[in-house]
Protein backbone atom coordinates (compact mmCIF):
# COMPACT_ATOMS: atom_id res chain seq x y z
CA UNK A 1 0.00 0.00 0.00
CA UNK A 2 1.48 3.70 -1.03
CA UNK A 3 0.33 6.56 1.13
CA UNK A 4 0.77 10.27 0.38
CA UNK A 5 0.83 13.00 3.20
CA UNK A 6 0.21 16.61 2.74
CA UNK A 7 2.22 18.86 4.31
CA UNK A 8 3.13 22.62 4.56
CA UNK A 9 6.02 24.19 2.61
CA UNK A 10 7.95 26.39 4.20
CA UNK A 11 11.07 27.34 2.20
CA UNK A 12 11.85 26.83 -1.47
CA UNK A 13 15.56 26.78 -2.78
CA UNK A 14 15.62 27.85 -6.30
CA UNK A 15 19.47 27.65 -6.51
CA UNK A 16 19.66 24.11 -7.04
CA UNK A 17 19.16 22.00 -10.05
CA UNK A 18 16.17 19.96 -8.90
CA UNK A 19 13.85 22.60 -6.88
CA UNK A 20 13.36 21.89 -3.81
CA UNK A 21 11.33 22.53 -0.45
CA UNK A 22 11.53 22.19 3.12
CA UNK A 23 8.20 20.58 4.43
CA UNK A 24 6.56 20.45 7.37
CA UNK A 25 4.92 17.25 8.67
CA UNK A 26 3.23 18.17 12.13
CA UNK A 27 6.41 19.27 13.42
CA UNK A 28 8.72 16.79 11.25
CA UNK A 29 10.53 18.87 8.47
CA UNK A 30 12.00 17.00 5.38
CA UNK A 31 13.56 17.91 1.82
CA UNK A 32 11.08 17.46 -0.40
CA UNK A 33 11.50 17.54 -4.55
CA UNK A 34 8.94 20.23 -6.03
CA UNK A 35 9.19 18.82 -9.95
CA UNK A 36 6.16 17.69 -10.43
CA UNK A 37 4.61 20.42 -8.61
CA UNK A 38 6.61 23.53 -10.01
CA UNK A 39 3.36 26.17 -8.77
CA UNK A 40 4.05 25.53 -5.12
CA UNK A 41 5.33 28.53 -3.34
CA UNK A 42 5.84 29.16 0.55
CA UNK A 43 2.57 28.23 2.69
CA UNK A 44 1.32 25.83 0.33
CA UNK A 45 -0.01 22.73 1.26
CA UNK A 46 1.57 19.49 -1.11
CA UNK A 47 0.68 15.99 -1.33
CA UNK A 48 4.02 14.15 -0.70
CA UNK A 49 4.75 10.63 -1.54
CA UNK A 50 8.43 9.10 -0.90
CA UNK A 51 10.26 12.77 -1.13
CA UNK A 52 8.30 13.93 -4.06
CA UNK A 53 5.40 16.98 -4.04
CA UNK A 54 2.34 15.03 -6.28
CA UNK A 55 -0.13 17.63 -6.41
CA UNK A 56 -0.82 21.19 -4.03
CA UNK A 57 -4.38 21.18 -2.10
CA UNK A 58 -5.98 23.82 0.03
CA UNK A 59 -5.41 23.94 3.75
CA UNK A 60 -8.94 22.73 4.28
CA UNK A 61 -8.36 19.63 2.59
CA UNK A 62 -5.01 19.25 4.20
CA UNK A 63 -6.62 19.71 7.64
CA UNK A 64 -9.58 16.93 6.98
CA UNK A 65 -7.13 14.59 5.51
CA UNK A 66 -4.25 15.20 8.75
CA UNK A 67 -7.67 15.01 10.89
CA UNK A 68 -8.21 11.55 9.09
CA UNK A 69 -5.17 10.09 10.00
CA UNK A 70 -4.72 11.21 13.33
CA UNK A 71 -8.20 9.32 14.01
CA UNK A 72 -6.74 5.61 11.88
CA UNK A 73 -3.69 6.24 14.56
CA UNK A 74 -5.78 6.52 17.42
CA UNK A 75 -7.94 3.83 16.71
CA UNK A 76 -4.36 1.71 15.93
CA UNK A 77 -3.34 3.20 19.43
CA UNK A 78 -7.08 2.14 21.28
CA UNK A 79 -6.36 -1.40 19.42
CA UNK A 80 -3.12 -2.74 20.40
CA UNK A 81 -4.00 -2.10 24.52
Amino acid sequence: MCLAVPGRVLSVDEDNLLRLAKVDFAGVVKSIALAYVPEAKVGDYVIVHVGVALSRLDEAEAMRTLDEIRQIAQLMDDGAD
